[in-house]
């Protein structure tokens, strides 16, 4: 059974399954463990999200699922999309997926839209590759798609360069691309992270009405715990390349297992904190990832640390109806803090 699936996992007709996937990066250092056994399902329609500190694997496992690792990148494992696994795929197959049934919606519009080409010909691209559409007919969608992601003046938006726009007019621009072919599945790394927070709420309202209008499967990848925890139903929680926690959205904001996930959340703000005190940091810092601990990677910073933390460390174990954790300590149930910033996270 997948060890990120929970007890509802098996009753949801998964669109994407991620099965022991492990990518090792080679640097002049050694290799680099950036991803080490990691297994997601996401159902049809359903919203994962997938957090952790910088470095700890998030963007990577993405960039697995969408073929988007760097050259001589060593991945294995199995990624399922439809049951098919990707992996095994010629780059001939592949392509006929990628953009049309599994879209990315990377974190910097700004370096993923190409500077010297209107936004016209980089949104109907797509369409008239794997839709077959004539210009026309793409042009015409292509408007509707604006419109539809809040582009105002979407004719005339069609003949701008990327540069011409604000920042949060190219994600919108990022997102219309990724549904130009009405994908089954929309990976979103970090989409807001270079947006003012009225953009922020304004891009996250409208990934997740276009998921409910469409039934679109949506991976919500954040270092940002108040996004995923009001727009997600199922979360799971990265920390140095491994899974620590991973369950219903509700059960793992409102009782975290995990001594990780319980320190991240105790180190955000609430709206009853007091002024002038300091938050709660976590000790130390990610581990090096050429040269990882054994057993329990997030050992050396737990307060709660024991023998049984080492090698060969915690297994995914169920807690719960869909809440598994990968902890020789779980945190009490009792001292579960509540979510961040109120029950939708906001």
């Amino acid at each position: 059974m997948d060890q990120a699936l929970g007890d509802t996992a098996d009753r949801v007709d998964p669109i994407l399954e991620v099965r022991g996937l492990r990518v090792h990066i080679g640097t002049p250092r050694g290799v680099v463990r950036a991803v080490d056994d990691v297994s997601l399902t996401i159902g049809h329609g359903q919203a994962l999200g997938v957090v952790g500190e910088s470095g700890s694997g998030k963007s990577v496992t993405a960039k697995a699922v969408m073929g988007m690792l760097p050259r001589g990148a060593g991945c294995s494992g199995e990624i399922l999309f439809r049951g098919r696994d990707l992996l095994t795929l010629s780059p001939g197959e592949r392509r006929k997926i990628w953009g049309a049934q599994v879209a990315m919606v990377l974190q910097d519009p700004g370096r993923s839209l190409n500077p010297v080409v209107r936004v016209e010909r980089q949104l109907t691209e797509a369409m008239r590759q794997h839709l077959g559409v004539g210009r026309t007919e793409a042009r015409v969608r292509a408007v509707e798609l604006l419109a539809e992601v809040g582009v105002p003046d979407p004719e005339r938006r069609l003949r701008n360069y990327p540069h011409e726009l604000s920042g949060g007019m190219r994600q919108r621009v990022m997102i219309a691309i990724a549904l130009a072919c009405e994908p089954d599945l929309v990976i979103a790394d970090e989409p807001t992270t270079a947006l003012d927070v009225t953009v922020q709420r304004q891009v996250l309202d409208l990934l997740d009405r276009i998921r409910r209008d469409r039934g679109t499967a949506l991976m919500l990848i954040s270092h940002d715990l108040a996004v995923v925890a009001g727009r997600t139903d199922r979360t799971a929680v990265m920390y140095a390349g491994r899974l620590a926690e991973v369950g219903s959205t509700r059960a793992v904001f409102t009782a975290p297992r995990h001594r990780y996930t319980h320190a991240l959340l105790e180190a955000v703000p609430t709206i009853d904190h007091e002024r002038h005190t300091p938050l709660r940091l976590i000790p130390g810092a990610l581990p090096d990832p050429v040269a990882p601990p054994t057993g329990c990677r997030f050992g050396p910073r737990c307060t709660a640390a024991r023998t049984e933390c080492g090698a060969p460390g915690p297994v995914m174990t169920s807690v719960g109806r869909d809440h598994r954790v990968a902890c020789c300590a779980p945190v009490p149930l009792p001292d579960a803090p509540s979510p961040a910033g109120g029950p939708d996270g906001r």
